[in-house]
């Protein structure tokens, strides 16, 4: 039997390396580690996304990586009332929110912005 327990990385296929690196380490301040072969990571929490360049996709890689196919969800610990004041200094546009949903342990409380590839990022807080 296989128990899973907790998610180590995904990969984002992405157009622009410094676009994206400014994004999510100036914006939602992620750690950036570079590692192998000129390879980029973003670092939050536990968790990685390794960042693949789209054309030049590191092997094995997804059947059809394609730009701006990801929905993603973010818990902060921010009052996400903060968070809009923090985009909104950065002038990142909030697409959506601030919204009750559920999340993987209870209810949330969501908004939603686009990082430069058309990802939807979603940012929570449990309540």
């Amino acid at each position: 039997m296989i128990k899973v327990s907790n998610l180590d990385h995904f990969v984002l296929t992405i157009s622009d390396i410094d676009k994206t690196v400014a994004f999510y380490a100036d914006i939602l301040e992620f750690d950036v580690v570079r590692f192998g072969e000129n390879r980029t990571a973003l670092v939050f929490g536990k968790s990685k996304i390794n960042l693949h360049l789209q054309g030049k996709e590191i092997a094995p890689h997804a059947k059809n990586p394609t730009l701006g196919s990801a929905d993603l969800c973010f818990i902060v610990e921010n009052p996400l009332t903060e968070v809009v004041e923090h985009l909104q200094k950065h002038h990142i546009p909030v697409e959506s929110g601030i919204v009750p949903r559920t999340g993987a342990c209870g209810p949330i409380e969501s908004l939603y912005l686009r990082d430069p590839d058309g990802n939807l990022i979603e940012l929570s807080r449990y309540l």
